[in-house]
């Protein structure tokens, strides 16, 4: 499995371009902007890409979804719990942003706990993480995790919003950090790091991310 970072928007987040290197099969997970630049890598790669992941409904993980679901004729994909943040994402984007955006396209299919995303000989698997939306899903391959804004390397999602849940938050951590130690995270903004070398923010009870599993 090969992993590209693409950093887009405003809002510096990442996109994720991974693909299985024998057949070039492809996924797209969180195009948030600059669907132009992230078409060029595609491109550069020769990737064929299968779907479009969304790890949660903020516009900053969103806005280039419709741009590339219309190239590729593929489909956009997110937890069900987050549609009514698709609905309102080009409204945010603007209050946040000041710049005016194209409507982003309803998902044509959503995601749930356990369900595998397949391209070419390679999977990932979805694991339902809610706290910082409500629907907010990682995608996990053995080695890999793509986290969306549940954690970073030095803390962890918001949960200032009205719809957010720090409690949510804190039994999604524990249960990512079930996973084995030497798995790498790859977070929504900023750099990748191992979970063993994460280490528990202020605000949150030490007790319950424990990273010897």
């Amino acid at each position: 499995m090969k992993i590209e970072q693409v950093v887009v928007g405003q809002l510096q987040t990442n996109c994720y371009l991974v693909w299985d290197e024998e057949s070039l099969g492809a996924v797209i997970i969180d195009p948030g902007d600059d669907a132009d630049y992230i078409l060029r890598k595609i491109s550069d790669f020769n990737l064929s890409p299968r779907c479009i992941l969304a790890t949660h409904g903020h516009f900053d993980h969103i806005l280039a979804a419709t741009e590339l679901k219309l190239a590729f004729n593929i489909p956009f994909l997110i937890h069900q719990k987050d549609l009514f943040l698709i609905k309102r994402a080009e409204r945010t984007a603007k209050f946040f942003t000041g710049l005016g955006q194209e409507p982003v396209l309803l998902p044509d299919k959503f995601i749930k706990e356990g369900d595998k995303i397949r391209f070419g000989g390679e999977n990932l698997r979805v694991i339902e993480t809610p706290g910082h939306t409500p629907g907010s899903v990682s995608f996990y391959s053995p080695d890999f995790l793509f986290s969306g804004d549940l954690i970073f390397a030095e803390g962890v999602g918001r949960t200032d919003f009205a719809y957010s849940s720090k409690e949510e938050l804190e039994k999604s951590i524990k249960k990512i950090l079930k996973l084995p130690s030497q798995t790498i995270i790859y977070p929504g903004h900023r750099e990748e790091f191992e979970k063993q070398s994460w280490v528990t923010p202020e605000g949150f009870e030490p007790s319950i991310f424990s990273l010897k599993s």
